[in-house]
């Protein structure tokens, strides 16, 4: 488990223009996300989930036995 440097972060709370009741309410995870940490992947986009259909598709083509 990472500690918080609690200070330091209300100092950026503030920076940013947070009251501390606002500070006070955000997760963790929220605070990161405001201060531009933690930002991951970005989330899949149209173009790559129409290549994923095409890839796989939910129905198989039947083979056709004439």
């Amino acid at each position: 488990m990472t500690a918080f440097d609690w200070p330091a972060l209300l100092r950026a709370g503030i920076a940013m223009g947070l009251k501390p009741h606002e500070f006070w309410a955000l997760t963790p995870s929220e605070l990161e996300m405001m201060l531009g940490r933690g930002a991951g992947v970005a989330p899949m986009g149209r173009g790559r989930l129409e290549e994923l259909r095409a890839a796989f598709p939910d129905e198989r083509r039947r083979a056709r036995h004439e």
